[in-house]
């Protein structure tokens, strides 16, 4: 057994706390009701008091995982945020993501730190663009999904459609533990399908609170609801007929996804749906090194950044790092290694984090996420461990598609203003490309949507100083070259070659039709697509 696997003192214990452990994120297509969903989850854990609308009308506040102003300002998730909390004897590190589609960058990352995944839907909508493209990537990271139909209180699809297109579209097949009585909009509870039982819920005002519950044998059920009850049991009836009841071992090696019917905003199905994360969800598992094999969850410590974020707290210019725990015991102070660079990383201070708030942890096992403060030299992808080195896969960038030109508009600032253009370039808010042409003063802005350019200009002007103006770019895709392509290409109309920041040498192109001809008149340029590039 190699020196860096062997077990650590105390293996059984690292064991035993990762076990407990349940890692998971929120997948969805933009205003599906991941943020509300999140809120709610958190409620129902009893670590927040009140949930508040992503829009915060009336007394109701944002969403604790929405932190930065301009998500409460347009309602929407921007940024990644991590929960922590406990449940029925387990700890829930939940992962709630970037709901619009620009900063699926973001999600990606946050899917490569995760054991499993919600896959939440807009029960009128079904499968959306979004949440196939985010599908897809836990399909590749072959992670467990849990589907949750929300807006069940809304006028929606019929139930049994719904299970069709999940099945036909992804290839999933899907084992509903619980099933609506009444149809979309006329959400009155679910049918437990392991037990018969009924869950009958009652409203509550705005939705701000736990909803009361109802616990009803069928035959109260039946007498309560009449036509609704027997409708619901005789599609269940057809689920189990179809061999549509959920298998653990299936669940887990991502072939089929136990679905669950909720509303998020009236807090309807809300705790059933944690309690099956618990019940459910995978524990740790080994992680797959670059070196081959996998790390195991009980040698010494190891852990993966995911995410980078500086401006939570507009009073400490600090930044944050975002880093899964994925083998042995984190103790907050020890040295750990960098791996990218070999130098030591002191761990002073680091945080559990709750949305926006903060507190000090002192250990952490695997699964759980640390916020390490003050990491300057970390970004997405990085390893951190003790011992003898251990590196894991780094998470790949997406292809970028829309590109601006960003330049100080005051030339007093340049100093704030490289400092800013280098802060978001590690955080991976921008990807940054520069080439001797254009120089520092004019680097080349790369993002997957226009809205991370919003996002890059509002922080630079309010946490640097520096306000900018933005160029667009009429390229609209990118392919990975190296230096030999570079001088093939100068020149060539409606393309331009940049490096990225980390060495990737990048060609951008007008559209496709400029690609086309390119290749076809340089069979042997090296033109490869980077991840999440249309082909």
């Amino acid at each position: 057994m190699a020196p860096d696997t062997v077990p650590a003192p105390g293996a059984r214990a690292v064991l035993d706390q990762a076990a407990r452990r349940r890692t998971i994120a929120v997948i969805s297509h933009p205003d599906a009701g991941k943020s509300t969903l999140t809120e709610a989850l958190a409620l129902h854990a009893a670590v927040i008091a009140r949930a508040g609308a992503v829009h915060g009308k009336g007394s109701r506040h944002g969403t604790v995982s929405d932190w930065m102003e301009m998500e409460r300002a347009r309602g929407i998730s921007i940024t990644s945020a991590a929960l922590q909390f406990e449940h029925h004897g387990s700890v829930v590190n939940l992962v709630d993501t970037p709901g619009h589609a620009d900063f699926s960058e973001d999600t990606y990352r946050v899917l490569a730190a995760v054991d499993a995944a919600i896959m939440l839907l807009d029960a009128a909508k079904g499968l959306e663009p979004q949440t196939l493209k985010l599908f897809e990537v836990c399909r590749h990271r072959n992670l467990p999904v849990l589907t949750v139909i929300n807006k069940w209180d809304r006028p929606g699809l019929d139930a049994l459609a719904l299970m069709d297109e999940i099945e036909s579209t992804i290839g999933l097949r899907p084992t509903p533990l619980t099933w609506p009585v009444g149809i979309a909009g006329d959400f009155r509870g679910v049918l437990d399908r392991r037990t018969g039982g009924y869950t009958r819920f009652d409203r509550t005002a705005g939705g701000a609170t736990v909803a009361p519950e109802d616990h009803l044998t069928p035959e109260q059920a039946q007498a309560l609801e009449g036509e609704a009850w027997t409708t619901a049991v005789e599609e269940s009836d057809l689920l189990a007929a179809s061999g549509a009841d959920h298998d653990q071992e299936t669940f887990l090696a991502a072939r089929t996804t136990p679905v669950l019917f909720a509303s998020a905003v009236q807090n309807f199905g809300v705790g059933r749906v944690l309690d099956t994360v618990v019940e459910v969800g995978p524990a740790p598992t080994p992680r797959e090194l670059v070196t081959g094999g996998a790390r195991p969850v009980e040698a010494p410590f190891s852990a993966v950044v995911f995410k980078v974020q500086a401006g939570m707290d507009a009073a400490h210019r600090d930044r944050l790092a975002y880093a899964r725990v994925c083998s042995g015991v984190f103790e907050r102070g020890m040295v750990v290694v960098h791996a990218t660079s070999g130098r030591p990383f002191h761990t002073k201070y680091a945080h559990a984090v709750f949305g926006r708030e903060r507190t000090t942890i002192e250990t952490a096992y695997p699964g759980d996420v640390v916020g390490l403060v003050n990491a300057g030299n970390l970004r997405p992808g990085d390893t951190l461990h003790v011992g003898a080195k251990v590196e894991f896969p780094p998470i790949p960038s997406f292809a970028p598609e829309h590109f601006a030109v960003v330049r100080a508009r005051d030339t007093s600032r340049a100093k704030q203003f490289r400092r800013g253009i280098e802060q978001l370039d590690q955080e991976g808010v921008v990807q940054v490309l520069r080439s001797d042409l254009r120089g520092d003063q004019a680097p080349v802005l790369a993002a997957v949507g226009p809205m991370q350019f919003e996002v890059a200009t509002y922080r630079l002007e309010h946490e640097f100083g520096a306000k900018v103006m933005l160029d667009h770019l009429d390229y609209g895709l990118a392919r990975r070259t190296d230096a030999s392509a570079s001088a093939a290409l100068r020149g060539v109309r409606g393309v331009e070659v940049l490096t990225r920041s980390d060495g990737e040498v990048l060609a951008l192109f007008v559209d496709r039709w400029r690609l086309g001809t390119v290749v076809k008149e340089n069979p042997d340029l090296l033109l490869e697509p980077l991840v999440g590039a249309r082909v």
